[in-house]
């Protein structure tokens, strides 16, 4: 009961009383089942009262104009086509990775995840008929009375009801022009319509999930428009399927305005969406005001100065980013331009992430949460890879581009016209200043985001990303002074990333924890509290010691009275000390993890040799003074261990690195080098390739 307290006075003091009063609300609203009778159960036709009565203001304005593919694409739109057919065949891909067998249409409400067998860990699933019990029992109720935390993954569930394989299909008629195309998009949706009655179970649960749907939607109605399968009459229809879902929206948009989060991004952007695109709503003009205001004020308070991202994560920052390049193009278009000081919000944004992507692979490390959202799927590039974010933003904001033509171009293509990708006149222009922006970005050395609370040192071909913030909102990982370390344009030392919010523990966010993250644990303890798969109390505070060219030094208190202290150190020719020093009046319990990318390696006593393109990476790491047990670890079955999670619901083997101590102070050191380094450890004093360094 005490802790308890103690945690809601956490909350609350980091939070403030605004949103504890707003919590306590509305947890008396769910459970007196006051949001049935304000948002009930119905049918679509109850919804006309929400048009305009008046004719003249039915007038639907387009996301997009409609998209002829240009000659000389810098992307394959044959691969469009492909996935399009295999949507057409019954499967979906799922969280922009795996695809996964359905029916066409799919079962709106069923978990085809977990039913397929995946993902596959022993004891994280319940048995395939409880789980379907599950999802068959909810689809009758009232959202309200659903758990998004129940047996089976909600996600799992709301994955294809987001509809982002209508920029497939729209992508591959716009390549073959083939009907069967804008035909599927109308069969889905009435689909979906049919058995997803207003307020009607899990799809109607939360608003940024609806404002997704209406985003695809109204993204595949502008390039369908003028199909022959799109009759006044589905177009009629169509209208009124707006009407409703922007109405869920606005009635519970304090919720998510609660959470300061991408979700009230998200759905500020789904009304004013709603509101701009279909003035024939009877409050679209509500909408766009409202949706325009929250939308102005989530910039300014979500985005820091320095371009990075309040929840800590590069995912969910992708993620708004999406949102507000698209909005500031839908506004552009229809003369109704969002403000300069959201686009210099997001302009410093794309700024930032150029900072931390790898640009010959568009990679960046996964970190922070990461629950395999990409809102915008216009292009063949990997879920993993960034560049197609930063080609349009840096367009968007900038009218440049940031990298060489590629199927990162096609974006742009989408959202911006085909003018400025064929222009044979800009072409050189584009290429000195591609050249120019990438010099840019290989000369920078220590780098500093200390409102995200992400630092980086740069050597001659490697670089380390450093965590230590000093939250000002809800952190998402608990991960002070996590380093992300890349030699020759290989992660080495990586991210474990997210892998499932919901399932048996360990996997019920798990990775989540900081005995995963590459730093070290004390007792075995978080760094904060968690109280929920989301919400940490008693956040820890990140403080920067040094940081120049050549060295980072920080600290956390995390563990207090423990105090960690981490020291980074550039040394020539892309070589890495890594120092962690943790000082107590009484013996504990330290330890010192690592997580490596799954590179075939040699162990050889407390050092690993990762064989990557023919060149050997040594990583050793050691103890100044005191006994310590080394643990090498892959893969390990009965933990979260040795496992990274690039897409969500899908994990894969690494290596994880340990070194444990007992005693009351304790100074690790961890090399990064290559396999002829010698390194000579003495008390307190490392060499390197004779090289004396004082720890």
């Amino acid at each position: 009961m005490f802790n308890r307290i103690k945690n809601f006075a956490s909350l609350y003091l980091q939070l403030g009383p605004r949103w504890s009063a707003f919590r306590v609300a509305y947890a008396f609203r769910l459970r007196t089942g006051l949001i049935c009778l304000q948002m009930p159960m119905g049918e679509w036709g109850d919804y006309k009262r929400l048009l305009a009565e008046r004719s003249d203001e039915r007038s639907s304005r387009h996301a997009v104009e409609a998209r002829q593919l240009p000659e000389n694409i810098p992307w394959d739109k044959q691969q469009a086509i492909t996935e399009a057919d295999r949507i057409l065949n019954g499967e979906i891909k799922y969280f922009s990775h795996d695809f996964i067998k359905t029916g066409f249409p799919p079962d709106w409400h069923k978990d085809y995840v977990t039913l397929s067998g995946a993902p596959r860990h022993e004891g994280s699933l319940l048995p395939q008929s409880e789980t379907l019990r599950s999802a068959q029992s909810d689809m009758n109720k009232h959202w309200s009375q659903i758990s998004d935390d129940s047996s089976t993954d909600i996600k799992f569930i709301w994955e294809p009801n987001r509809f982002t394989f209508i920029y497939t299909l729209v992508r591959a008629y716009a390549a073959a022009h083939d009907e069967k195309y804008p035909k599927a998009f109308w069969t889905l949706i009435e689909d979906w319509a049919q058995h997803n009655p207003p307020n009607t179970g899990p799809n109607w649960m939360d608003g940024q999930e609806i404002t997704l749907r209406l985003m695809a939607w109204t993204f595949g109605y502008s390039q369908f428009s003028n199909s022959p399968s799109s009759t006044p009459n589905r177009k009629a229809k169509f209208i009124l399927l707006i009407a409703a879902q922007a109405n869920r929206i606005y009635k519970n948009i304090g919720y998510a305005i609660s959470t300061k989060s991408n979700h009230t991004i998200s759905e500020a952007f789904g009304l004013w969406m709603a509101g701009l695109l279909f003035p024939e709503l009877k409050h679209a003009k509500k909408y766009l005001f409202l949706g325009r205001k929250l939308l102005e004020q989530s910039a300014a308070e979500q985005i820091f100065s320095d371009g990075a991202y309040s929840m800590y994560s590069l995912n969910y920052h992708r993620f708004i980013l999406h949102i507000y390049l698209y909005a500031i193009r839908l506004g552009d278009i229809n003369h109704f331009p969002l403000s300069t000081e959201l686009k210099q919000s997001v302009s410093n944004s794309i700024t930032y992430l150029s900072r931390l992507i790898n640009p010959e692979t568009g990679e960046m490390p996964t970190y922070g949460s990461n629950d395999g959202a990409l809102v915008l799927p216009l292009n063949n590039c990997n879920f993993t890879d960034y560049r197609p974010l930063l080609q349009l933003g840096w367009y968007i904001t900038k009218k440049e581009f940031l990298f060489e033509p590629g199927p990162w171009d096609e974006d742009v293509f989408w959202l911006c016209g085909e003018s400025q990708l064929t222009a044979k006149s800009a072409k050189n222009a584009r290429e000195e200043k591609v050249k120019e922006n990438l010099r840019a970005l290989s000369v920078l050395r220590g780098e500093s985001f200390s409102n995200g609370g992400v630092y980086i040192l740069r050597s001659s071909n490697s670089h380390a990303l450093i965590h230590c913030a000093d939250y000002a909102s809800r952190p998402s990982h608990a991960d002070q002074l996590h380093v992300d370390l890349w030699i020759h344009g290989h992660n080495l030392a990586i991210d474990a990333g997210t892998y499932l919010y919901s399932g048996q523990p360990p996997w019920r966010n798990g990775l989540a924890h900081t005995n995963v993250h590459n730093t070290v644990t004390v007792d075995n303890k978080d760094q904060m509290t968690m109280v929920s798969r989301f919400t940490w109390t008693n956040w820890s505070k990140g403080k920067v010691l040094q940081h120049n060219e050549k060295l980072w030094q920080g600290e956390h208190d995390g563990y207090k009275p423990v105090t960690h202290k981490r020291t980074v150190m550039s040394l020539e020719g892309d070589r890495w000390i890594v120092i962690d020093t943790l000082t107590s009046k009484e013996s504990r319990h330290y330890a010192l993890h690592w997580l490596l990318s799954d590179f075939p390696f040699e162990q050889k006593d407390s050092s690993a040799l990762l064989s990557v393109d023919g060149t050997k990476y040594k990583v050793q790491v050691g103890i100044a003074e005191g006994n310590s047990k080394f643990s090498f670890v892959r893969a390990d079955p009965n933990s979260t261990h040795g496992w990274r999670s690039r897409y969500y619901g899908h994990k894969e083997p690494a290596i994880s690195v340990m070194l444990e101590a007992t005693q009351p102070q304790v100074a690790f050191w961890t090399f990064f080098g290559f396999e002829d380094d010698m390194i000579e450890a003495a008390e307190y004093t490392l060499k390197v390739n004779g090289v004396e360094i004082i720890m």
